[in-house]
């Protein structure tokens, strides 16, 4: 007679067990994260300051087996962490601002400016997002719908796009015929990290993400435990 615990043995088609197992953990939050293929050879082609100091880099890398040249303007940069609990944070009272022409995350509290991290883009960092699949950052206002931990990407906060006015815009853009009536709005938007050994990207800019906003896995990490569900993000140029 078959014991009530034989339930749990193996299937007779391993095939079947393994492809279950799989497709389970593709639909846990975070552990596949869609996302953009990982940028590989990268190579800085050329670097010079300009009449502002700042630094104009050209960068070529590869990314989903296609060859990529971009050109960054790499603006001075100065960190910002002031000492807080955040266990003790209003979470009203706390507000992200994202900033795509000086490719940085302003973290504010009670209108003073607490955080400063330096952040990249997709490879048209200051082109609004127009509908699926165009690789770009939406602009406006939205707020945090969810924030989880990431397998691919460290950890993943979640903004609420398309919200409505996102769904305004995209609605008037296929009116004017500026996109196809058959395109979608697109959505998995948010602030995120890199994989394992990934800090690179950030600090040279390279513009490798779908429309997100990725960071430093340390800056990641430490803005995950400042802001949760419902804190406003301005995305701006």
């Amino acid at each position: 007679m078959r014991k009530r615990n034989d339930c749990f043995l193996m299937p007779r088609n391993p095939k079947f067990f393994f492809f279950l197992i799989a497709a389970l953990l593709y639909f846990i939050p975070g552990y596949c994260q869609p996302g953009s293929a990982q940028p590989q050879d990268i190579k800085v082609l050329s670097e010079q300051k300009d009449a502002n100091g700042n630094t104009v880099r050209t960068i070529q890398f590869y990314q989903g087996g296609k060859r990529v040249v971009e050109t960054r303007i790499i603006r001075q940069f100065t960190g910002l962490n002031v000492p807080i609990n955040p266990d003790t944070l209003n979470q009203d009272l706390l507000m992200i601002v994202i900033n795509k022409t000086r490719f940085v995350l302003d973290v504010y509290y009670r209108r003073k400016k607490i955080r400063s991290y330096k952040v990249v883009f997709g490879p048209k960092p200051q082109e609004n997002k127009m509908m699926k699949g165009d690789r770009r950052t939406p602009e406006g206002k939205f707020k945090i719908a969810e924030k989880h931990i990431s397998g691919r990407y460290n950890k993943f906060i979640h903004i609420d796009y398309p919200n409505d006015s996102a769904r305004v815009r995209f609605n008037l853009l296929k009116q004017k015929g500026i996109i196809p009536q058959n395109a979608e709005i697109g959505g998995d938007v948010g602030i995120h990290g890199v994989w394992k050994g990934g800090d690179d990207m950030i600090e040279m800019g390279v513009g490798w993400t779908d429309g997100c906003i990725a960071m430093k896995n340390k800056d990641i990490d430490d803005l995950y435990t400042l802001v949760n569900a419902g804190v406003v993000v301005y995305i701006r140029l």
